[in-house]
């Protein structure tokens, strides 16, 4: 079983930055491939970056490519969203996934094992 909390989001005018956390427990992290995804409000939940248990693999949707930035820290236990030049349409509830693999990484929000309860970021114009 795996616990992962989110935190960082919140109010920030388009154009700004801001960078979301996911602090993971329970388990040895690095057995995990990490995802973000997002649900605004009347919407399906949409990926936005994944990354394989070491880091050496990312992956994002072209909506947010390269404005996103997925990391991750093992021995901190942590995965990160670094994100970049913020528009109105990025508001929504950002949610952290595991997926219990070193294989490869998963974009899809079937696939995945374990979530946290999502953070709001909310872009005004």
């Amino acid at each position: 079983q795996v616990q992962l909390v989110e935190s960082g989001g919140g109010l920030v005018q388009a154009g700004g930055s801001l960078r979301l956390s996911c602090a993971a427990s329970g388990r040895t992290f690095s057995n995990y491939a990490m995802s973000w995804f997002r649900q605004a409000p009347g919407k399906e939940r949409e990926f936005v970056g994944a990354i394989n248990w070491s880091g050496g693999s990312t992956y994002y949707p072209d909506s947010v490519k390269g404005r996103f930035t997925i990391s991750r820290n093992n021995a901190k236990n942590t995965v990160y969203l670094q994100m970049d030049s913020l528009k109105p349409e990025d508001t929504a509830v950002y949610y952290c996934a595991a997926k219990d693999t070193i294989l490869t990484i998963y974009t899809q929000p079937g696939s995945m094992d374990y979530w946290g309860k999502g953070t709001l970021v909310t872009v005004s114009s």
